[in-house]
């Protein structure tokens, strides 16, 4: 089993919307039982909250739903029980290494930095936090364009 955890700075935005299209790719593909997939926050300020509305509608789009999911914060604990921690941008790269003590086992990883080099539209950026951009269509194509790159590494291993 994968285990895969997404991270943003709230977790209402850009990691739910990663948890929720790996989740479909992995069900479409025949594949949910070889995935935990999940999704949580490197700050504490919307704990509790719902996916934002505007991220829901993105997704609705796309037909996917993610009834349910509330933000919640990363755990030292989540090092040890996921085995891909990805996050959206540099920031919450810098965040989650404070609370895991560093990256020892080399789990941690930004999400377009596993779309191909040759993909100079996506691979090594940030995904633009549509909080604040309010573009929620370009997040929705950076990460849907970065899930695909990790789930088309992570099914056939």
């Amino acid at each position: 089993m994968k285990r895969i955890l997404f991270v943003c700075h709230g977790n209402i935005c850009r990691s739910p919307m990663a948890e929720f299209i790996m989740k479909k790719m992995a069900r479409t593909a025949g594949l949910e039982d070889y995935f935990e997939i999940a999704s949580a926050a490197t700050s504490t300020e919307e704990i509790g909250n719902p996916v934002y509305p505007m991220a829901r509608q993105e997704l609705a789009k796309h037909g996917i739903g993610c009834p349910g999911k509330t933000a919640r914060q990363i755990v030292p604990e989540d090092y040890a029980r996921f085995d891909f921690i990805v996050g959206m941008d540099a920031a919450n790269l810098r965040s989650m290494q404070e609370v895991f003590g560093g990256d020892p086992q080399g789990k941690l990883s930004l999400l377009l930095d596993h779309t191909p080099e040759s993909d100079t539209k996506h691979h090594g950026r940030d995904v633009s936090d549509p909080w604040y951009t309010r573009k929620f269509n370009i997040a929705w194509d950076d990460i849907y364009t970065g899930c695909t790159a990790l789930f088309e590494k992570l099914k056939d291993e």
